[in-house]
Formats: structure tokens, sequence, C-alpha cells
């Protein structure tokens, strides 16, 4: 079963190795769905920081129901639109980055949360009635 983390707790507690793997799992915070660890390639749409637009081929780190951890090169803004696509299915999905982490070798790390709850975009299912309250 997936543990719930909050988006800092990614970044500051997980110990980030330095080849980029996790060492461990925290559980923290109040979660509308679960989130789970899950690295899969998808395309993101968006304006950078100093405003052009982007198109790039991006890694999740960890998804929900309701957004997920990104690792892109663009550099972003917080509060910022993307359309992330969906390799396997076309789907787009419309987020707002709520969260900037560290940048690393392979990119900063960009948390998003849907406009609109799509708990099948990642190709998982969620169980809603599981998150925390």
């Amino acid at each position: 079963m997936a543990e719930h983390l909050s988006f800092g707790a990614i970044d500051r507690s997980l110990g980030w190795t330095d080849d980029g793997r996790m060492a461990e799992l925290l559980k923290t915070g109040e979660r509308r769905s679960q989130r789970m660890f899950h690295k899969t390639k998808l395309q993101a749409l968006g304006r950078s920081q100093d405003g052009r637009k982007f198109r790039e081929i991006c890694e999740t780190v960890v998804v929900s129901a309701h957004g997920g951890l990104l690792v892109l090169r663009h550099e972003v803004v917080n509060g910022e639109i993307l359309v992330l696509v969906s390799p396997e299915t076309q789907e787009e999905q419309e987020c707002r980055i709520v969260y900037l982490g560290d940048t690393g070798e392979r990119g900063n790390r960009v948390g998003v949360e849907f406009l609109t709850p799509a708990p099948h975009f990642w190709g998982i299912d969620f169980d809603l009635s599981q998150a925390s309250n």
C-alpha cells in the first residue's frame, strides 16, 4: 500500500542520494488521496520563468489522484499552469504549480495539483476512500 507523503518531506526528509535515488519513505500530514512513488515519463507544456513557452519530456517521482511531483529541466514559477500529456493515452491534464523544490542534476522538483481531480490519469487506481482526514 502507498505511503502518504508531503512534498516537503520528499525534498527535505527523504535523504535523496547523490544519484537521485530516495533513501527512505516517510508518512506526514493530511492528504486528499494516496501518494505513490511512481516513475514515468510524460510531456509537460507551459511557460518557463522567463515567460517563454516550452514543451519537454519530464519524469514523475510521486503521483496522486490530485497531482504529483515532477522533475522538469525548465525553471518555472509557482502558481503557473502546466499541461501534462500522458504518452500512453494522449490524455491532457491541466495543473497548477504548487511547490518548487530543490534543483538537482536531472532538473527542478516541481509539485503540481490538477485543476480537476484525475484519479486515472497516471494509470493507477487510487482508492480515494483511503485518504487521511
